[in-house]
């Protein structure tokens, strides 16, 4: 066991390093940045009338099936429809390759997910405090920049953590489209050394401690979001 290890280990973690890691850690950046733009968009009321109502409606209804629609199909068939079914309606410049299909995949299905996680923080601030800022003379998009979402942002690190962790074991469907990541690689290596239970037992080990690795930086992250929060009791 120890010589298989030693032998098809390293060929792994290179290629964990290699692709999982950065497709990772590049769909994770573009998802944060989408599900925070969604859930503020979603969130966000402006005293409003008339033309401008009837727009922020559309808007949110537009955002709103976006959400439903990543979070109602699997991801695999999403790789499926960008990767392979796309070019067929000419758009391929949206997918030139598996790994431009890949980020957009898994950004776009992460931050559906992260986006309702946000919008929840937003909603969970008290409504005193919109009424404060209110009561100080600040502007409707002052109280929700200065006092909600900062709020917000520290109540969603946990919750973005897990869709991180989620994000990375995801990694793995990328195989589909031809990316040679860890699960595409351990499958040649299976179908050349048949033994896929030792192989996938190590690439699912290898997947473990990558996940805890990557999962470190949360809890310092945490910290420095609640250096500022008064500790009760």
């Amino acid at each position: 066991m120890f010589e298989f290890i030693a032998t098809y280990a390293p060929q792994l973690i290179v290629a964990g390093i290699k692709y999982t890691v950065p497709l990772a850690l590049i769909s994770f950046v573009f998802a944060v940045i989408i599900a925070a733009l969604v859930a503020v968009l979603r969130s966000y009321v402006p005293h409003a009338t008339g033309i401008k109502s009837i727009g922020w409606r559309i808007l949110k209804f537009i955002l709103w099936f976006y959400v439903w629609l990543f979070r109602s199909t699997p991801m695999l068939v999403q790789l499926f429809v960008v990767f392979y079914g796309l070019p067929k309606l000419g758009i391929s410049w949206l997918s030139p390759s598996g790994w431009a299909a890949a980020v957009w995949v898994l950004s776009l299905n992460t931050a559906a997910y992260a986006s309702e996680a946000i919008r929840a923080a937003i909603t969970s601030i008290p409504d005193t405090q919109r009424e404060a800022g209110a009561a100080l003379g600040m502007t409707d998009a002052q109280i929700f920049i200065r006092i909600i979402l900062p709020q917000a942002a520290r109540i969603s690190i946990p919750t973005l953590a897990n869709s991180f962790i989620s994000l990375v074991k995801d990694t793995s469907l990328a195989s589909v489209v031809t990316i040679v990541e860890m699960f595409y690689l351990s499958q040649q290596l299976a179908a050349t050394n048949f033994e896929p239970l030792q192989m996938y037992l190590l690439v699912a080990a290898i997947y473990a401690i990558f996940v805890s690795v990557l999962s470190i930086p949360q809890h310092y992250i945490q910290r420095w979001a609640d250096r500022f929060v008064k500790v009760q009791g």
